[in-house]
């Protein structure tokens, strides 16, 4: 390698230096989507990240395998085993079965996954193929005595364990009962922080999914799931697992709590969290009533190549703060960057000396946890430098492995759809510059004239909340 990967761990709150458990090679597994309802954007903030990450590993070397999971059955509304379960919910909403509901948004998650252009994972799995293997850890769990049957339902013991809180550095005391929602506390646990394995005793008369079980007919808690779909597809040990930071408790405590309790060592090496994406009123979520999401973004006419770009400007670790003055800015950045690359000669020998010390640079920013904002940067100094266009064009294809942004390629498609080229187009922008200038010194006359140029060489203007647009005729 290169280049040393140097990431943040959750697990040892630090930027350490990334060695996996196997030389060459990465198992890495990411919490999918329950697909109750449409992603928002700060969902998919995560997995823009998360497949950054992937990239990153791929252009600096590794054979990676990375592995997902898609909740079709067992998350409550309430992540600490309470409230309604999201897929029910999801079915209730829209007079569907639960199946069809899962469908229908797995299929809209992918589509929205490629409108951004994240790569699908090497295996995505539902928990609905894996009942036998939830059944199976669980009686392992049982066996171990690290689980106990209490009011119908199975649930993990935390107190067997000496250390639970490994990745939130939560207390005992610190925890609320239904934090995220008004719920009673369940009546049936030991311990407030025991969590469920399998429900028989469902509080939900027309659950629609259950499957036979040692324990009588019921269905999984949520986070047997990760534990099981990521030990089926990367074996005892993993190397990294990602997720938003909403997961760390209790997800991803819980994950490593009952895996480690059932292989009896350390399952996981590398912990990667995702920050929230805000907007004024606090994190986004689908409770609020309508939320974000990347076909709303679409119909307002943004490319959702600049909403990945908005995500790429700042780093994972930070809250990004959502707004649409700030993916306008982000949008004007991106087509004045695809503009630039798009009007690169081809032409020629590009300079290896000088393609790689940048490509050198470029690897060092991601390689520093992840610094996709310096990766940029090292983008548009090279975009300045003294060297052959040749070279440029060549460095902006291969940056684009990791950055996915459709660097060399969204300039032509946008002429090609437009059926203007570039000298007509930057014409356009000039007089929409000035028509912009002559209305603000209230020159209204002047204003219209430039319409009027405009629609004499086919080039309507349309006003709009997000600005001035422009269609041929």
């Amino acid at each position: 390698m290169e280049n040393k990967l140097r990431i943040y761990n959750t697990l040892t709150r630090k930027v350490e230096q990334f060695i996996p458990n196997e030389e060459g090679k990465v198992g890495m597994y990411t919490c999918g989507p329950t697909v109750y309802h449409f992603a928002h954007i700060g969902n998919l903030r995560s997995y823009i990240m998360e497949d950054l990450l992937e990239k990153t590993l791929r252009y600096i070397g590794y054979d990676v395998k990375r592995v997902m999971n898609i909740t079709d059955v067992g998350h409550l509304s309430s992540d600490a085993d309470t409230g309604e379960d999201k897929m029910l919910k999801g079915a209730k909403r829209e007079h569907k079965t639960v199946m069809e509901i899962a469908k229908f948004y797995t299929d809209a998650f992918f589509a929205d996954c490629a409108d951004l252009n994240i790569k699908t994972p090497d295996v995505v799995e539902p928990a609905t193929n894996c009942i036998s293997e939830f059944i199976r850890m669980i009686e392992g769990l049982l066996e171990k005595g690290y689980a106990y049957e209490s009011g119908g339902n199975i649930y993990f013991d935390t107190s067997k364990l000496k250390e639970y809180y490994v990745l939130s550095n939560h207390s005992e005391e610190e925890l609320l009962v239904g934090v995220r929602d008004d719920v009673d506390e369940d009546g049936n646990k030991r311990n407030k922080t025991d969590f469920v394995l399998w429900f028989t005793k469902s509080k939900f008369e027309d659950q629609e999914l259950k499957w036979e079980s040692p324990w009588g007919l019921g269905y999984p808690g949520w986070h047997i799931e990760c534990s099981c779909i990521s030990m089926k597809h990367l074996g005892e040990y993993m190397d990294i697992h990602c997720g938003g930071v909403d997961n760390i408790f209790p997800h991803h405590t819980n994950e490593i709590a009952q895996s480690e309790a059932y292989l009896g060592h350390k399952w996981c090496n590398y912990w990667v969290h995702v920050h929230h994406l805000n907007d004024k009123a606090g994190k986004m979520s689908k409770s609020k009533g309508e939320f974000l999401t990347v076909s709303l973004l679409k119909s307002k006419g943004y490319d959702p190549k600049v909403y990945r770009l908005f995500c790429l400007q700042s780093h994972y670790r930070k809250p990004l703060e959502f707004s649409f003055d700030a993916l306008d800015n982000a949008r004007a950045a991106y087509e004045k960057l695809v503009k630039r690359i798009g009007g690169l000669g081809k032409e020629g020998e590009a300079d290896r000396e000088k393609a790689e010390l940048y490509r050198q640079k470029f690897q060092a920013a991601l390689c520093d946890d992840l610094n996709s904002s310096m990766a940029l940067t090292v983008l548009y100094d090279m975009l300045k430098e003294e060297m052959s266009d040749a070279t440029k064009y060549a460095l902006a294809e291969d940056f684009d492995k990791v950055l996915s942004l459709d660097l060399t390629t969204a300039y032509a498609e946008k002429e090609a759809d437009s059926g203007v080229d570039a000298e007509m187009e930057s014409y356009i922008l000039e007089k929409i510059e000035e028509r912009k200038a002559a209305k603000k010194e209230k020159n209204f006359a002047r204003a219209d004239e430039i319409r009027a140029e405009l629609l004499e060489k086919g080039i309507i203007l349309e006003d709009t909340r997000e600005g001035v647009k422009w269609k041929k005729a």
